[in-house]
């Protein structure tokens, strides 16, 4: 490495310790994404590498986000998240063995609906949210819950609820 690299890899560094916490976890939010979009890419261009090395930035992501929730916290917000996050750390390499790109879709749909809530919560209380997400999510959000069906096991459909009212403050979010 060159000192020239050296220096901006620092830069870089210092630069991304200034931000703030609760933004931070919106931009893994929205990487996550974005990857997961290049898996499905990937995987319809038929593109293994690509495939494979989104679906490891994915992954990490997922990992760092469940570590970073205290070990002590209990609460039913945090059981939730670890629960999520351990769900689709389970599945996601499936993606990979079975080239299925239902998984990462189903994964894109919790993480975009998590960066929702985190947008509605979060972000607003902690007065980062931008203008046009705030005039998005102006209008009151819907009392149903999100349903997403289980993947398919021997032509069942299984739902599985689990309600989280305090993380999403005050939405019903059920898996």
């Amino acid at each position: 490495m060159t000192a020239a690299q050296a220096r901006n890899a620092y830069r870089r560094t210092e630069k991304m310790a200034t931000i703030h916490p609760v933004k931070l976890i919106h931009l893994m939010y929205e990487r996550i994404i974005a990857h997961l979009d290049l898996v499905v890419e990937g995987i319809d261009e038929g593109d293994t590498l690509k495939r494979g090395e989104n679906l490891g930035k994915t992954i990490a992501i997922i990992a760092e986000l469940n570590a970073s929730i205290k070990n002590d916290d209990q609460s039913e917000a945090a059981e939730f998240l670890r629960g999520l996050y351990t769900a689709i750390l389970i599945e996601l390499p499936k993606v990979s063995a079975r080239n299925d790109r239902a998984i990462a879709i189903k994964a894109r749909k919790y993480i975009q609906r998590l960066r929702e809530i985190w947008e509605q919560t979060a972000m607003r209380e902690n007065g980062l949210q931008e203008k046009e997400t705030i005039a998005k999510n102006s209008a009151p959000p819907t009392a149903q819950p999100l349903e997403v069906a289980a993947p398919e096991n021997e032509g069942e459909v299984k739902t599985v609820r689990k309600t989280a009212e305090k993380a999403a403050g005050g939405l019903s979010f059920s898996i």
